[in-house]
């Protein structure tokens, strides 16, 4: 850390202190990400948080999924100052803060399992090559009318449609109150509105660097689960809950930037698309195979993906074609800083941080070697299923580099794991089809 960086962050947690007595804030939230991608938490008191600035917090790290051994569990997590942010849902007196950590080793080292240390790793990188990354999200989810329990079909808040605007559609007063959290916390929102399945709603990230957008992501699926949770509903981010309806995806809008000059930008270029954007793509295309794993993590990330509707299930990228894999957004043509890709296989409930830096790093790889973008009328197909997926990923140094190889063969083990105990279910589809005729 520069000496900028350093007296910017004690500035910061100067603040943050200030803040704390300020506002009567008498527990302060400190988050972190599993491998997984699901949110941990631990609550200190104000007192606490100037030693936990310089010191961390201790823990046991073979307590969470995929941090360590139990030989090597001893771990700190550091609060980042920057990330500091009152939680609006905690209304009554005394209130509650939040700050994501960073997650270090004894000795201060970056823990080589934590999430946002892989995609700061990713991030440096570009960073090196002269790039700054920023991305866009539209995350897509369901509300239903109550949890399911024991296998019973979900249903639905309502039987909208997309961009429905009915009486009978719930959505409109969810997604005021949750936007309202959100941009409470710092979070700004460009658009929302009900999506194309009963119940499905989507609401979309304004751009941010791509760290930060991780951070909001996670954020994001915590204010949506608690506002649901007060107005009697149940929110999900599972990727394909409906046979018949199409899934729920987590489409990226991606674009570099070269000090204040988008990278992606050649006005002389078709669709506005410079040497380095379509070098870009062709390192998604490349690596999409390998990367699947990551950005669409679970057995029912594939119901999704090979469903129907919109969902990209081929290596392929287009102008306007909106089931590609990579699409380029044309809504405003010649405007630089509006020219950007559109990354679309990931799910809304993945690890935001693994799957935005194997992203990157695809992309990166692309344009470092300097990768033709070519024809994909005839695309090959992205993995099937969890398994194909597996076997793509396991063989890829890409990746293996991107995450470090204590993240990558957790991930490969438990991912195996998964696909076993799906495998070995006997579903409901087999015992409707085939119990009455066999």
């Amino acid at each position: 850390m520069s000496p900028n960086d350093s007296e910017h962050m004690s500035k910061q947690e100067d603040f943050v202190l200030r803040t704390l007595e300020e506002r009567n804030i008498r527990f302060v939230r400190l988050w972190f990400t599993d491998v997984l991608g699901f949110l941990k938490s631990v609550a200190i008191a104000p007192a606490e948080l100037q030693s936990a600035f310089s010191e961390g917090i201790g823990f046991d790290g073979s307590a969470i999924e995929g941090f360590a051994r139990v030989t090597e569990s001893d771990m700190l997590a550091k609060p980042d100052p920057t990330s500091f942010s009152i939680l609006p849902w905690r209304t009554e007196a005394p209130g509650a803060a939040r700050m994501f950590c960073d997650i270090t080793m004894p000795d201060g080292t970056p823990s080589p399992s934590d999430p946002r240390n892989v995609l700061r790793r990713t991030l440096n990188k570009a960073a090196e090559m002269g790039y700054t990354c920023y991305t866009h999200p539209e995350i897509e989810f369901f509300l239903f009318k109550e949890k399911p329990e024991n296998g019973k079909a979900p249903v639905p808040v309502d039987q909208g449609g997309y961009f429905d605007h009915t009486p009978a559609v719930v959505g409109h007063d969810f997604r005021r109150q949750a936007i309202t959290m959100l941009e409470a916390m710092g979070i700004s929102v460009e658009f929302s509105h009900h999506e194309g399945a009963p119940g499905q709603q989507e609401i979309d990230l304004r751009y941010a660097d791509a760290l930060s957008t991780a951070d909001n992501i996670m954020t994001f699926r915590h204010v949506i689960k608690e506002v649901a949770l007060e107005q009697g509903f149940y929110a999900s981010f599972m990727p394909k809950p409906f046979t018949e309806h199409p899934g729920s995806g987590m489409h990226t809008h991606v674009s570099l930037f070269k000090g204040e000059e988008n990278a992606f930008y050649d006005p002389s270029a078709e669709f506005n698309l410079s040497a380095t954007g379509r070098s870009f793509i062709a390192g998604i295309l490349k690596h999409a195979p390998e990367i699947t794993a990551i950005t669409n993590q679970w057995v029912n990330s594939y119901k999704r993906l090979h469903g129907g509707g919109e969902a990209p299930a081929f290596v392929n990228w287009g102008p306007s074609n909106r089931g590609a894999l990579v699409r380029v957004p044309m809504y405003k043509p010649k405007k630089e800083n509006s020219t950007r890709i559109e990354f679309r296989s990931p799910d809304s409930a993945c690890n935001p941080y693994l799957a935005y830096a194997v992203m990157l790093a695809a992309g990166l790889a692309g344009v470092e070697g300097k990768y033709e973008l070519t024809d994909t009328s005839e695309p090959q197909t992205l993995p099937a299923n969890l398994d194909e997926a597996i076997a793509a990923m396991e063989k890829s140094a890409l990746v293996r580099e991107t995450l470090g190889e204590h993240v990558f063969e957790y991930v490969l083990r438990n991912k195996r794991a998964e696909w076993q105990d799906y495998r070995r279910q006997v579903s409901a589809y087999e015992l409707d089809r085939y119990l009455p005729v066999l």
